[in-house]
């Protein structure tokens, strides 16, 4: 069960549930996919695109759960990031957390699988 995780600004988080589904960020709604990151990209992701930025949300997703919607295509460097061509459903994901910045202005993660 690879999980994978989506950084959401808090208007974008409170609109998801209030509103059950989502086709994503501004940034989404642009590129025509909603952006997810595997652990080990997602604090590389916080850094390059919400640098210093608060009140965000951690989600965590199950990969395989989404379907063939998903695909695993090169972004940063030629590394392949998940990116999901369907609406995510507020019940898709597994939990969500506050990803709060910490004294050096990076955020702080929970532990990833």
């Amino acid at each position: 069960m690879p999980l994978i995780y989506k950084i959401w600004r808090a208007p974008e988080w409170d609109a998801l549930t209030a509103s059950g589904s989502t086709r994503g960020a501004p940034v989404d709604l642009a590129d025509g996919f909603i952006h997810f990151s595997t652990a080990p990209q997602a604090a590389e992701t916080a850094a390059k695109h919400f640098a210093g930025a608060e009140g965000l949300m951690l989600a965590a997703l199950e990969a395989d759960a989404l379907g063939p919607e998903l695909r695993w295509e090169p972004s940063r460097g030629g590394a392949l990031f998940p990116h999901l061509y369907r609406p995510l459903a507020r019940e898709e994901i597994l939990w969500c957390r506050p990803l709060p910045l910490g004294p050096d202005g990076r955020h702080i993660f929970p532990e990833l699988a």
